[in-house]
């Protein structure tokens, strides 16, 4: 009996002693655990903010283009309203036939021109357009592009 006694107290000190192993094994386990889950938030709070800092640059270079691009246009509007109204006045009120014949051609002249200019205005700003995606959304869409294939490339800390 002794014997026995001895055997399961032996028995209950081993398994003790493999039960504190086991949970300070677990306690360090549970540690590493929260920093990993600490360190992906981080991760993916970095590459959300990333993502809208893209998407704000975007939308800011649009604004900018359909800014210019109904400024540019209204202002065409009033221009032509402001000439419609001139070239009709003088069309209307004068009398010398060789004056109104001159009239319009200028007119003519005036509008071709005024449409020329307008025209190139809003292709300078396409232009400007797609000359800032090029420098700016794209080289930052190519470094959000690098940082995330390098922190999947990366092993992770322990």
């Amino acid at each position: 009996m002794n014997a026995l006694l001895i055997t399961s107290t032996v028995l209950i000190l081993v398994t003790t002693c493999f039960l504190a192993v086991a949970f300070s094994i677990h306690l360090r386990n549970r540690r590493v655990l929260i920093s990993l889950r600490a360190a992906q938030r981080s991760a993916n709070s970095h590459i959300q903010k990333s993502r809208m800092e893209l998407l704000e640059t975007r939308n800011r270079a649009r604004l900018l283009e359909d800014t210019v691009k109904q400024g540019t246009s209204a202002v065409e509007k009033m221009h032509k309203a402001i000439a419609a109204t001139t070239f009709s006045l003088i069309d209307h009120f004068s009398t010398d036939e060789e004056f109104r014949e001159s009239a319009r051609r200028a007119r003519e002249t005036h509008n071709n021109t005024s449409a020329q200019i307008y025209k190139a205005a809003q292709t300078t700003n396409k232009a400007i357009h797609l000359i800032a995606d090029t420098l700016f959304i794209s080289r930052k869409e190519k470094r959000l592009t690098a940082r995330r294939s390098k922190d999947r490339d990366r092993p992770p800390r322990q």
